[in-house]
């Protein structure tokens, strides 16, 4: 917000305390951004919330991963319980995560994705390869 250059942090903070700015961080573990077009999903960001004369602002720093739009509020739940049943899952699953990444990473829709995986019997790397 201000191009604090060099200058020192808490000097910083004192000068933000007297124009009246609260900064506070939030532990959040998660971050989903609804767009018409998808969300956008933050895992592990750091937030922070800056209260300006009544004002709050939030800055989300981290890197989101696109997800079809009201998919978001499911994909957490879907993760868990990958992550649980990944012993026991079917070898020719293709895990929504994996479909997710490579998306994101090559820049496709999901459908385009997963047929690359699929193609590539899952491999990632050759996946992304694929759509780049």
């Amino acid at each position: 917000m201000f191009g604090g250059g060099g200058m020192n942090p808490r000097k910083m903070k004192q000068m933000m305390k007297q124009m009246g700015i609260d900064v506070e961080e939030i532990d959040a573990e998660r971050v989903v951004i609804e767009t018409a077009d998808g969300d956008l999903v933050f895992d592990d960001a750091q937030v922070t919330k800056m209260d300006a004369q009544g004002q709050e602002t939030y800055q989300i720093v981290g890197s989101p991963s696109e997800v079809e739009s009201g998919s978001a509020a499911g994909a957490a739940g879907a993760v868990e319980a990958a992550d649980a049943d990944e012993d026991t899952a079917d070898d020719d699953a293709i895990p929504d995560e994996d479909v997710a990444l490579v998306a994101e990473r090559a820049g496709v829709p999901q459908s385009k994705a997963r047929e690359a995986l699929e193609d590539t019997n899952g491999d990632l790397a050759a996946a992304i390869a694929a759509l780049e």
